[in-house]
């Protein structure tokens, strides 16, 4: 098990990324959350298997359509055992 905290920037807000992102979670099994933040970026932290969170990360790289993804800076977290994916906020 492992766990990501993930700033997504770019075209990221107003594009259904945050409830895509949780969509793709569900299928993946991937816990944690999702939420937009106030500089315009969307921001999550993923936890699961080391391929699922992986896969999950390759998908925030390139997010809905509609979405136009410039960066994505991720960084290690102590896993958490948080169930299940939600979308805060």
């Amino acid at each position: 098990m492992i766990r990501r905290r993930v700033v997504v920037s770019g075209t990221v807000q107003g594009v259904g990324f945050r409830y895509s992102a949780r969509l793709e979670a569900d299928r993946l099994g991937v816990s944690g959350w999702v939420r937009n933040r106030d500089d315009g970026t969307v921001e999550a932290e993923v936890e699961g298997d080391e391929e699922s969170v992986v896969a999950l990360l390759d998908w925030l790289a390139l997010g809905p359509p509609g979405a136009t993804v410039r960066e994505l800076r991720v960084e290690e977290l102590a896993v958490s055992g948080e169930p299940g994916f939600r979308v805060i906020g």
